[in-house]
């Protein structure tokens, strides 16, 4: 039980090693938390049920994760090599896309909810 408690630990640590790089090094991850903020102060303003409220919040911290693995994508491209190639720019770029599709949701997610409190 002592082993496994020190794994949870360890793991836990590089978990927080890995968010803090992302947010030194990417400001993307600083704008998407500002949002979150913005946005979770609204789903807690507005007269929304606890399961909408939830899957708000996690949409947003989805977004957050989404960002990290972009971060990810992009260090290990640029680790095996710093000059141009077209696959790794298809890497880059798909991380990429994958935080956008994410944030796409997520504010499809919103406009239905909005939509659903004015009708």
């Amino acid at each position: 039980m002592k082993e496994q408690l020190k794994r949870v630990w360890q793991r836990a640590v590089w978990s927080w090693q890995g968010w803090i790089h992302v947010y030194r090094t990417e400001a993307s991850l600083t704008q998407w938390i500002v949002l979150n903020i913005v946005f979770a102060i609204l789903a807690f303003v507005l007269p929304l049920d606890g399961t909408v409220r939830g899957l708000l919040l996690m949409g947003g911290i989805f977004i957050l994760a989404m960002e990290c693995v972009n971060t990810a994508i992009e260090r290990v491209v640029d680790d095996i090599s710093t000059e141009h190639r077209e696959r790794a720019g298809e890497a880059k770029d798909a991380g990429s896309a994958a935080v956008a599709v994410s944030g796409i949701g997520v504010g499809v997610a919103w406009v239905c909810v909005i939509v659903d409190l004015i009708v």
